[in-house]
C-alpha cells in the first residue's frame, strides 16, 4: 500500500527548466527552501521539521535525522504546500541554477534512490528524504525513498 500522495506534473522549458505541479484538494507536495517559484491562491505553505513522512517517529529519531542533515549543510526544515481549496491548484518549482529536471518514479528503483547533494527539487508528501553517507564518495548524498517499499 502506497503511503505517499500521487501528484500530476508538467516540466516546462528546455535549459532553465521548471516543474508545474497540479494538486488535487488536500494534496501536498514537499520542497527544500529556495525551490519555490509561484503558486495559485488557495495553497497553504507550512514549514515542517524534517520531511513530514514519519508523523509517528519519536523526538529522538527526529533529532538524530536533523543532526545528520545539519552535519552535511542541509536545512533542518522543509516546506509543505497543501491545496486547501475544493478545486485543483497549481504550484511551480525551479532549481536556482541551470539544469534538467528528471522525474523519478521510486517504484522503478526498488523504492530508493541516492543522488548528489542539492539534487532534490520536490516530491509528493509521504516520500522520505534523508542523508546517506557513502564511504567511497567524497560528497554526502541525499536519499529519497517511498515509505511503502520495504528493502
Amino acid at each position: 500500500m502506497k503511503s505517499n500522495h500521487e501528484i500530476d506534473y508538467k516540466i516546462l522549458g528546455e535549459e532553465l527548466q521548471a516543474v508545474e505541479i497540479e494538486l488535487d484538494p488536500n494534496e501536498t507536495v514537499i520542497a527544500e527552501a529556495g525551490n519555490f517559484m509561484m503558486m495559485d491562491d488557495g495553497i497553504r505553505m507550512d514549514t515542517i521539521f524534517g520531511d513530514g513522512s514519519k508523523q509517528q517517529s519519536t523526538f529522538m529519531d527526529k533529532l538524530f535525522s536533523a543532526g545528520k542533515r545539519m552535519l552535511v549543510g542541509e536545512s533542518l526544515f522543509m516546506t509543505a504546500f497543501t491545496n486547501t481549496g475544493n478545486l485543483k491548484k497549481r504550484i511551480t518549482f525551479a532549481s536556482p541554477y541551470p539544469g534538467k529536471i528528471v522525474p523519478l518514479d521510486l517504484s522503478t528503483y526498488s523504492g530508493k534512490i541516492i543522488c548528489q547533494k542539492d539534487a532534490f527539487l520536490c516530491a509528493a508528501k509521504g516520500v522520505s528524504i534523508g542523508i546517506e553517507f557513502q564511504k567511497n564518495l567524497e560528497q554526502d548524498c541525499l536519499v529519497a525513498k517511498d515509505l511503502s517499499w520495504k528493502n
